[in-house]
C-alpha cells in the first residue's frame, strides 16, 4: 500500500508539472504571437503605404490551433492570400519573415534578392523599414535594384571589367 501512495503521488506531481509547463508554453506562444503579429502589421504598412497585414487564428480556435494571415487594403480586408499580386504576396512574406526575426533579433542578417518581384517603389520602402525597424542589426543584401542602395550606409559594387570581377566600397555621407 505505501508503494501505491508513494506512486499515486508521484503521478500527481508529474500531472502538476505538466499542466503548468503547459501553461506556461500556451502564454509564451500568446506573448511571441502578439509582438509578431504587431511587428508584422507595422513593417507590412511601412513597405506596403495604406495597406495593413495581421496574423488571427481561424475563427473558433485559438492561437495554438495556428493562424491565418490577414492582408487590407483601404480596410477592405482580402480573403485569400491568392487574390494578391506576386509582388504584395512578396511583400507578406517579407513582412513575416522579419517580424519573426525581430522577436529574437540577431547581429547580422544575409538577405539575396528580397526585391526581385518588386517594382521600384517598394525595393525603397524595404530599405527605409530596415533603418526603422532593425536599427541595432547589420544586413548584407544583395540587390540589382538602384532603390535598395540609396539607404545602404556602405555599399560593395561588384562589376566585371576585364575579364575580373572588381569591388568597389561606397560609404554614403549621407547616413
Amino acid at each position: 500500500m505505501r508503494k501505491k501512495a508513494i506512486v499515486e503521488a508521484d503521478r500527481a506531481k508529474l500531472v502538476q508539472v505538466m499542466a503548468e509547463l503547459d501553461e506556461k508554453k500556451k502564454q509564451t506562444l500568446v506573448t511571441a504571437c502578439e509582438q509578431v503579429n504587431r511587428d508584422f502589421g507595422s513593417i507590412f504598412s511601412t513597405l506596403l503605404p495604406g495597406a495593413q497585414a495581421k496574423l488571427k487564428p481561424p475563427d473558433g480556435l485559438t492561437v495554438l490551433d495556428g493562424l491565418e494571415v490577414k492582408v487590407g487594403f483601404n480596410h477592405t480586408w482580402k480573403d485569400s492570400l491568392g487574390e494578391l499580386s506576386g509582388g504584395q504576396r512578396s511583400l507578406v512574406a517579407l513582412s513575416l519573415v522579419l517580424a519573426m526575426l525581430l522577436f529574437k533579433p540577431a547581429p547580422l542578417y544575409i538577405l539575396d534578392e528580397v526585391d526581385a518581384a518588386l517594382d521600384l517603389s517598394h525595393t525603397q520602402n524595404i530599405g527605409q523599414m530596415l533603418k526603422e525597424h532593425f536599427r541595432h542589426s547589420q544586413f548584407i543584401i544583395v540587390s540589382l535594384k538602384d532603390g535598395m542602395f540609396n539607404n545602404a550606409n556602405v555599399l560593395f559594387r561588384t562589376r566585371f571589367v576585364d575579364g575580373m570581377s572588381a569591388v568597389q566600397r561606397t560609404v554614403n555621407s549621407r547616413r
